[in-house]
Parts: structure tokens; sequence; C-alpha cells
């Protein structure tokens, strides 16, 4: 089960941000499919970030380069967007954040980047063939502030922070009954754009021989050959030679940066892993990324806050409907947060259930309607109106609300109008997500 202690912030670093200086083209075949692809990285603007686009589809389909659209697919990140798959691209993700490139697109003609020698460097090579152009704004990083740790079936992944600013990592590679074939080896490497190309980017992804026969055996990987790339026998590689001595933990360490890319931004903190792979960096991304969400929102400006009795003359809901008892802060009528202190003594604990005291899902809902409701009121054309919910779409209940929480409930408006509105609503206790929902409202006037 995973561990999280942590503490992140989204920090201006001193460096600007930068983008490929013209087209760079790679080309080749596919590590698990085999099919021929085409990449063309572009040039992008400022606070762009990474973006995919499949090319090959009409129209054209584009996915960010984050955490939030990886699926699970074993030996690969990929990420997604509904049926729209690009995969196996870590070692690219490798090469920018190695680089140091902020703003790219990456057009590709096909459903996985091509691997190449299953290293970064071609990546790197054809990157550094057409330099890199410097942009006039900061770049952003997410400094790890509290320790983070992550651990899942006897691997493990955990963030610290480091007085300077920088990415430092360190990986245990441990392969268990195989260490005969591939030793116990650790490395620690800290970030540069030098050392990345010198010591990181030529470093080959591997298999056990009885891995790869696996492989092939449901189909995958059949176009390659033990020359392609590492393939461990008895005797080490087969009809192929370590680049280092210790190249297999190196490219572990290859696939870590490339996957904590999906954070959407560099990282500044020292990164541990034992016997880590692409699912557990990837839930250290994610938990880098939302750590520094939260500290940035909490860093905010407080703006207008309502006790409540200011709630209570906007709002016509009473007791035991009224789910509001505070909001902290209105952001003009773009962002809110309030909370709502879970009580034994809430009406629905005895009900639900007598045993087991759970807030019902449909009431943090309803207190995040609530709470968009009051954010709604902000608005000069909504005066003496009130936000009668309408519709509700992509409603996720996350975590189980108890008697002494505090839910910390967040509204963000997505569109809106004298009418209809949209808004995004998210419920926390604590740091941990309890409820999302996308809400839509049609303003009615107040005596009706």
């Amino acid at each position: 089960m995973a561990d999280m202690t942590q503490n992140a912030v989204l920090q201006p670093a001193a460096p600007l941000q930068h983008t490929v200086a013209d087209t760079v083209r790679v080309e080749g075949h596919g590590l698990m499919s085999g099919d021929k692809a085409q990449l063309l990285i572009q040039p992008a603007e400022e606070n762009h970030g990474i973006v995919f686009e499949r090319i090959d589809l009409d129209p054209p389909v584009r996915i960010p380069a984050l955490v939030d659209q990886c699926i699970d697919l074993p030996r690969r990140s990929t990420v997604a967007l509904g049926d729209v798959r690009i995969e196996t691209i870590e070692h690219c993700m490798a090469a920018l954040a190695g680089l140091g490139v902020d703003n790219a697109l990456l057009q590709i003609d096909a459903g996985e980047l091509p691997l190449g020698d299953g290293s970064a460097e071609p990546f790197t090579s054809a990157i550094e063939a057409v330099g890199l152009r410097m942009q006039d704004t900061e770049r952003s990083a997410i400094r790890v502030m509290e320790p983070i740790v992550i651990e899942e079936d006897g691997a493990m992944i955990a963030a610290f922070p480091m007085p300077h600013p920088a990415l430092h990592v360190v990986y245990e590679l441990d392969y268990g009954d195989a260490s005969d074939r591939i030793p116990q080896q650790a490395w620690g490497f800290r970030m540069s754009r030098e050392g990345f190309c010198a010591d990181v980017a030529s470093a080959r992804t591997f298999a056990l021989e009885e891995e790869a026969a696996a492989l092939h055996a449901v189909g995958q990987c059949t176009h390659l050959t033990p020359s392609d790339i590492l393939v461990i026998g008895d005797d080490g590689p087969i009809d192929n030679a370590w680049r280092f001595d210790d190249e297999p933990v190196r490219h572990k360490v290859l696939d870590m940066i490339g996957d904590l890319y999906l954070a959407g931004a560099p990282i500044h903190g020292r990164i541990v892993a034992s016997r880590s792979g692409h699912a557990l960096n990837r839930k250290m991304a994610a938990a880098l990324r939302e750590q520094a969400g939260r500290i940035a929102r909490s860093a905010a400006s407080p703006g207008l806050s309502l006790d409540i009795r200011a709630i209570q003359k906007i709002m016509p809901h009473r007791y035991p409907m009224l789910l509001v008892d505070r909001v902290l802060e209105i952001d003009g009528d773009e962002r809110a947060v309030g909370i709502k202190n879970v009580t034994i003594n809430e009406p629905f604990f005895g009900g639900h259930y007598p045993k087991t005291p759970i807030m019902p899902g449909v009431l943090i809902v309803e207190a995040m309607a609530q709470l968009g409701g009051l954010l709604l009121s902000q608005r000069l054309e909504t005066t003496g109106k009130i936000a009668v919910l309408l519709s509700l779409d992509k409603v996720k209940l996350r975590h189980p609300v108890t008697p002494g929480d505090q839910l910390t409930l967040e509204a963000r408006t997505i569109r809106s109008t004298s009418r209809m509105a949209t808004l995004e609503g998210r419920a926390f206790v604590g740091e941990t997500p309890a409820a999302e929902a996308t809400i839509r409202f049609m303003m009615v006037d107040a005596e009706k």
C-alpha cells in the first residue's frame, strides 16, 4: 500500500524555457508493435509544455505528456485520450528532460514511438543536431519540500528535499533470482545536460532471455533480435556487448527520468528508488504533481471569505441541507474554496451506516454544488438568482468521508453565462481527494 507523506511546491527556476530550434525527425520501428513510425519534434510556444499528436488520424488527436493522461500497460509508459494511444514514450521523455526541452509538439504517424537502439540517444542526437532555442519565460520546477514515500510489492520510490535546485537520482537494481546474470547494482546521478548525454542517454533497455521469449510468444517484439537490444543470457548479452558495466541500472535511471517528466515540469529534489518500474515511477510523478497544485492553491491570495451568516444570506438552504460551513476564499467568479465540518451529529449518519458511518457520496457532491452556487453568486449578472443543479458528469468518489473529517471543497468555473454555468468541483479530506465532478447549473430568479 502506498504511504504518501508529501509536500511539493511549484516554483520558478532561474533558467528560461527552451524549445527545439527546428523540426527534429526520428524514424524507426516501435518496441512492442514493430510498426514503422516517424516522429517529428516541432518547436512550440512558451508554456506549451510537451504535447503528442497522432497525425495519422483524421482529425489529428493531441495528448498532453502528463501523468493524468497515462494508462497502465506493462513494460512501458503510454498516454491515451479515449481509444487513442501513444506508447513507449519514456525514452523520448527522458531525452527532453535531460536536454531541458520545456515546450514541443511531438507529431507521430503511428501508435508507438520509434525504439531505435532502445536508449534515449536517437532522440538526444537528433535534438542536438538542430539545437535548442531559448525563450523569454522562466521555467517552473516542482520542488520537493517534505519527504514522499511510495511502496508496493517490495518496490519503493521516495522523494526528499534538496538544498539546491537540482534533480539527484539514486537507483538500486535487484533482479533477485536472476542476480547471477544481472548483478545487484546501485548508481547515482545528478541531472545536467552534459552528464545526461554522456552517462545516461546511451543506456539501452534490456530483458532476460526468458522474458524476451515470453514477449515473442504473445506476438510482441517479434521484429527484434538480441543484436538489436540487450537480451541477457547465462553469459551476459547475447550477440551484443555492454556499453557500461552497469548499463541496466543506468537504463533504469533513464526510465525514471522520463517517467518523472510526466509531472509536467522538472523535479528539484532527491529521488531514491529500489526495484521501481514505470508504474511506480508514474505514481511518484502524480504525487509530485498533485502536491505542487495543492501547495500552489494554498499559497494563493486569500481573497473574499464568507462565514455562515453571509452564506445564509445568499443560499436558500437550511438545516439539514446547508452543507457549506465557511468559504475560505473566493477569487472573483473563477474559483472558490470552502469547508464542511463533518460530525457524528449529522442526521444521515443514523442510517448510513449505524455501525460504519460514512457520508453519502451524493451529499459530498451536493456540498460541491452548493459551493459552486456561492461562487456563481459573485457574478454581477446573476445577482438575485439561484444556481439550480441541472446535471452531473464525470462523478468520481475516491475516498470515504467519516465523522471528524473536515471536507475541503473547491469549485472552478469552466463556462458561465447569465443563464447557464459549468463548474469543476473537487473535495478533499486533508490532502486526499475524496470526490470530483463536472456540475452544470441553470440560473433562476430567487422568488421562483
